[in-house]
């Protein structure tokens, strides 16, 4: 039974992987643009130094990154080893019930509309092949080999909240100070409404809805943080 890859198919990434590394970006990317928004607006709110606005905002953008980072490689770090315990049990079930393993691959093409008798064979054929891989890419939809990788997930996470946070942040501390507010409104919505446009495309989702959504979200967002901030 042949169960060993080249490193070819080793490295290249599958599309699961790819979209679990745009999806932690698409993530990261509105964090960083809703808590650091959030943050000058409560400060710029309350004082109208520059510095203090500046370092304020830069200081959340620096903490929102790397907290999204690390949620990211905890997260996606379970799903690997989730993935690897499952790997682990079908590899024990191949040795320990092979017949049951066999009968689960022909119930699956059997669901698919082939005759008993042809999926028992096909069945066959694919677990005297490659046992491991054919059984959990039938009961679990994984290719073997293929883990969520936490260390993509989490630098896609820390990249994109950092340059979501940007965006807020220039427009706050360098616009002109009759600019700044609606500088800031103007830069948030927009990022915003790319952010939700993006999740929309990568989760098949109405891209209206989810530009909407996440435009109305940043608006409130940056109400209810100016409102605090007139509080002090």
């Amino acid at each position: 039974m042949q169960l060993t890859r080249t490193k070819s198919e080793k490295t290249k990434q599958t599309m699961d992987e790819k979209l679990n590394s745009l999806r932690a970006g698409v993530l990261g990317s509105n964090d960083g643009i809703l808590t650091v928004v959030g943050v000058l607006f409560s400060v710029a709110a309350a004082t109208t130094n520059q510095f203090t606005i500046f370092i304020a905002g830069l200081s959340d953008l620096l903490a929102c990154a790397f907290s999204m980072a690390s949620g990211e490689y905890a997260s996606v770090s379970t799903q690997k080893d989730t993935e690897k315990a499952v790997v682990e049990k079908e590899r024990q079930l191949l040795k320990m019930d092979f017949e049951g393993e066999l009968h689960a691959v022909q119930r699956h093409y059997m669901t698919l509309g082939v005759t008993e008798e042809t999926a028992m064979a096909i069945a066959r054929d694919l677990l005297t092949k490659k046992p491991l891989a054919t059984v959990v890419s039938i009961k679990y939809d994984m290719q073997l080999g293929h883990y969520m990788n936490p260390w993509d997930a989490a630098f896609a996470s820390l990249f994109s909240a950092s340059v979501g946070g940007v965006f807020p942040l220039l427009a706050m501390t360098f616009a002109p100070a009759h600019w700044q507010w609606p500088a800031t409104i103007i830069a948030v919505s927009v990022a915003v409404a790319l952010t939700g446009y993006l999740s929309a495309v990568l989760g098949k989702g109405n891209v209206k809805t989810a530009v909407i959504r996440n435009v109305l979200v940043g608006i409130v967002t940056m109400f209810i943080h100016y409102y605090v901030g007139t509080l002090f």
